[in-house]
């Protein structure tokens, strides 16, 4: 079996969407841990369900693999999360999120998608640099960092009618 056969079979695991819901965060939770230096806490992603924020959970054999969360007003929504369990990237999972949650965001009425990322998340930037986005500026010292305060890029995207 060749090596790209054997990368489609692990690429060809099921996957599933569906809403967030309060009996999740623990899985969230956990996964948010093991992804992040400085990771949301509970609360935050309790507020946010409570909120009414649109928060999708990527499933896979049962168990949270990925998620996002975004608000949306105003013709805008606003990425807040979109995280996939580290050992479970690379393997297109945040391009099928981030599709997703713009699908939602255009259903809800969105013209325009923003995020905040990291300078130093080259993959995350990757990703929506090939999927549109394009940085419009940038936030002082937005992000924790060890040695202090890190940059955020604040990227955008037009989302067009369906043609």
């Amino acid at each position: 079996m060749s090596a790209l056969a054997a990368d489609s079979r692990a690429l060809a695991q099921p996957t599933s969407l569906r809403p967030m819901r309060d009996d999740d965060l623990d899985a969230v939770h956990a996964v948010e841990v093991r992804s992040y230096e400085f990771p949301w806490t509970v609360g935050i992603f309790r507020d946010c369900l409570r909120a009414d924020y649109p928060a999708w959970v990527l499933m896979q054999d049962d168990r949270v693999i990925g998620y996002f969360l975004m608000s949306i007003a105003a013709g805008e929504a606003h990425v807040l999360n979109v995280c996939v369990d580290p050992a479970q990237q690379g393997r297109g999972h945040g391009r099928h999120l981030l599709r997703a949650l713009m699908h939602i965001a255009r259903g809800r009425q969105a013209e325009r998608v923003f995020l905040e990322v990291r300078p130093s998340n080259l993959g995350a930037i990757r990703l929506y640099d090939s999927e549109g986005f394009n940085e419009i500026g940038r936030r002082p010292r937005y992000y924790p960092a060890r040695d202090g305060r890190e940059d955020a890029l604040v990227m955008a995207i037009e989302l067009l009618p369906p043609e």
